[in-house]
């Protein structure tokens, strides 16, 4: 018999022939021969629509689990807490501050997953009679994570237990302090970690070494959420729950777990793909005073979808860290009057246009300064920018669109008069960027940072840019060239114009929510006339498509205008192309009505193009 090994693999053809792309991509179709037999078994056992059929295989749901992908539920996805490692007396300790009575502080981070954790741990804790001390820390003059001074404020104030949420795990020299001072301290984190851990009453964090609970892909406020089921089993347990202090509902509070969740870009799978479906009916009911007014300021018109909270929503909390008041995102969740939140949520909203101003102008300057570095060959396998009057606030921001515009890592740094630089940076898949950034503090190239596979921050002195720039250059080449090699598009399926409906999208939305880890369904429409491009908006490109029967289908390209999507569309209006993209329902002035966000297009091969 011929071994398996050295049988000649088939390679699957590219999808509608698209060998390279307007983008530089490879169309390949997301399932293979085994992917499209389980596609047919899917249809047969469950009578469902092919393209639905089509999208879950594509995500390896097996078949006996397509109706619990179809309905996730908390009930059933939910561990039991204490298979987190220190759960147990993370729960008793915060129990015991319950029965005490005693004064509790919290320290969150400024991001949205921070804040949707304080105010999460926050509601809970005054169910419980309590009236909790909140610090999120100034993103300029405090940075990432406890400090000290803040410690010491917070012990003078009379916390005796310390709460951190979605910060603490390498925090060493701050916690030590909580200690000295007699404070207890719980962390719950789920930020990686160091070799050294600090010295707390309990670290829950499912991304330390000793903890097999498999729950390291939750944002710290599904790591909230977690814990406090275990603290109510704890009170309850203990009797503390009676008729007139009932025990609180934590299923009502899954709006903010939910915005928490896709806000950090935590993966749409198992418990996490519980937490955002449910909390998105939540957020459906506007029964939450906050998550209402945000909503309003947003203008968001139907009912929020998981994008919503990635691009409309979390942007405004997150605006309140970047450049203004760092507690204002908390201050909003936990606030119970009409008013007064809408005038929170009016004033994240103009944060959030002042953001928006502020990094416009960062993102040209570092562009200019990353196509001067890579030059005309396109030479570099990261990008690594900085300058001075950046506002530190968006250099994260700015990081990410270098990444996406330049297809490798990038950082932005903002340098300070002083000569330190505060910096973000993002990376692509396949290339850890918190590894390499924590083996450069080690190696002494940065006075702090850390962070995870595809995000960092970083923390140096202007006279180390250098040595880091080539540090980590060296460090990530070879992943970012075999990552950059390996550029394909993953299609889900052929359509034409004339079954691009509402119903289509809301059977490909039963598979939702989309985002990290279940990847929105990418629908190809072969040789469909592009019959109208204009700009639209920042950059936008509003977009027609007619097919060959004259069904017609509208597209918008963002961000796209000088991008080489952009170039390919306006150089070939009037002309046939295969577009490629993700559907959703367009609500504006009350009329529904479908539009692809196209995110590549190819010109067709002579003859009619094959749906394979």
């Amino acid at each position: 018999m011929t071994p398996p090994t050295i049988i000649p693999q088939e390679t699957p053809p590219a999808f509608l022939g698209v060998a390279r792309s307007a983008t530089g991509r490879l169309w390949r179709d997301r399932l293979d021969a085994r992917g499209a037999a389980q596609a047919l078994a899917i249809v047969q056992r469950y009578q469902l629509p092919e393209m639905l059929a089509r999208v879950l295989a594509g995500r390896g749901v097996d078949l006996d689990a397509v109706e619990d992908f179809l309905d996730p539920t908390i009930r059933k996805l939910m561990p039991d807490p204490f298979t987190v490692t220190q759960m147990e007396a993370a729960a008793k300790r915060i129990s015991d501050a319950a029965t005490r009575g005693e004064k509790v502080a919290i320290f969150g981070d400024y991001d949205v997953d921070g804040a949707t954790s304080s105010a999460l741990l926050a509601w809970h804790l005054r169910h419980c009679g309590l009236d909790p001390l909140i610090h999120i820390p100034d993103r300029i003059f405090e940075g990432y994570g406890p400090n000290v001074e803040a410690v010491r404020a917070l012990a003078a104030k009379g916390a005796k237990l310390l709460v951190t949420v979605d910060c603490g795990t390498t925090s060493i020299e701050a916690l030590a302090e909580a200690k000295r001072l007699a404070m207890s301290v719980v962390v719950i984190d789920h930020h990686q970690c160091g070799e050294e851990l600090p010295i707390v009453d309990a670290l829950v964090n499912p991304n330390r070494p000793d903890d097999l609970s498999g729950l390291g892909h939750l944002a710290a406020v599904g790591l909230v959420f977690v814990t406090l089921v275990a603290v109510n089993r704890e009170l309850r347990g203990r009797g503390f729950w009676k008729a007139e202090r009932p025990e609180p509902d934590l299923l009502g509070m899954l709006h903010h777990v939910a915005l928490g969740t896709v806000a950090d870009v935590a993966s749409l799978t198992g418990l996490n793909r519980a937490f955002v479906a449910k909390g998105l009916l939540a957020l459906r009911r506007r029964d939450h005073v906050g998550h209402t007014a945000l909503m309003d300021v947003s203008r968001l018109n139907g009912p929020p979808e998981a994008w919503h909270l990635g691009f409309m929503l979390g942007p405004r909390i997150n605006a309140g860290g970047r450049i203004g008041r760092a507690d204002l995102g908390v201050r909003l969740l936990l606030e119970g009057d009409v008013t007064e939140a809408a005038r929170i949520a009016a004033e994240l909203d103009r944060l959030n246009t002042e953001r928006r101003v502020i990094e416009q102008a960062a993102e040209a300057q570092a562009e200019a300064e990353a196509l001067a570095s890579l030059g005309l060959e396109d030479k570099g396998a990261v990008i690594v920018t900085a300058a001075e009057g950046w506002h530190p606030g968006v250099v994260g921001l700015v990081a990410a669109r270098l990444k996406e515009k330049f297809a490798r890592p990038a950082f932005a740094i903002a340098l300070e008069p002083g000569g330190i630089g505060t910096g973000s940076g993002r990376s692509i898949s396949g290339v850890d960027l918190g590894k390499a950034v924590r083996q450069a503090v080690s190696d002494g190239l940065l006075i702090k940072g850390g962070g995870h596979a595809m995000a960092a921050g970083i923390t140096l002195r202007k006279e180390q840019l250098a040595a880091f720039r080539a540090y980590i250059e060296h460090a990530l080449a070879d992943d970012v060239a075999q990552s950059r090699n390996v550029r394909e598009l993953m299609i889900d399926g052929a359509v034409s114009a004339r079954a691009v409906t509402p119903e289509l999208v809301a059977t490909l939305n039963r598979a939702g929510p989309f985002g990290a880890g279940n990847p929105e369904p990418v629908v190809a429409l072969p040789s469909h006339q592009l019959v109208y491009a204009d700009e639209v908006g920042q950059a936008h490109l509003r977009l027609r498509f007619k097919a060959g029967d004259g069904a017609i289908v509208n597209g918008i390209a963002f961000r796209s205008v000088g991008q080489p999507l952009g170039n390919a569309l306006k150089e070939n209006r009037g002309q046939v192309l295969h577009v490629a993209g993700s559907l959703t329902v367009d609500r504006w002035q009350g009329a529904e009505r479908v539009q692809l966000r196209v995110i590549d297009v190819a010109v067709p091969d002579a003859g009619p193009a094959m749906i394979r």
